[in-house]
């Protein structure tokens, strides 16, 4: 993860959740749109039982890729997800650390 220390963690989660957003809005149009892509590739393929369409569709290179694609997209805004539950993590210590400090300064 880019840490970026005279950022206030705030605006490191802020712009984290951003790209988060994106990455996952791109991986989801690639899981929602697999059954158009699919029966696109099917229809290409011209008068043929769905069936063997959908053999020859899903034996395909380029479902292959297609489904590659979709894969890497979800596994992108995943690691973007843990990098924003890591900075959730880090101001929790933060707040932890300070309230001991506050306590120790009591004694």
């Amino acid at each position: 993860m880019n840490e970026r220390p005279n950022i206030p963690i705030s605006e490191q989660f802020r712009l984290v959740a951003k790209e988060w957003v994106t990455l996952d809005g791109a991986a989801r149009m690639l899981e929602e749109s697999k059954t158009a892509v699919q029966s696109q590739m099917m229809k290409a393929l011209g008068d043929k039982p769905a069936a063997h369409a959908e053999r020859d569709v899903k034996a395909s290179p380029e479902w292959h890729d297609y489904i590659q694609k979709m894969v890497d997209a979800r596994s992108q805004a995943n690691l973007k997800k843990v990098q924003l539950e890591f900075l959730r993590m880090k101001f929790s210590e933060f707040q932890s650390d300070n309230a001991n400090r506050r306590a120790e300064m009591r004694l």
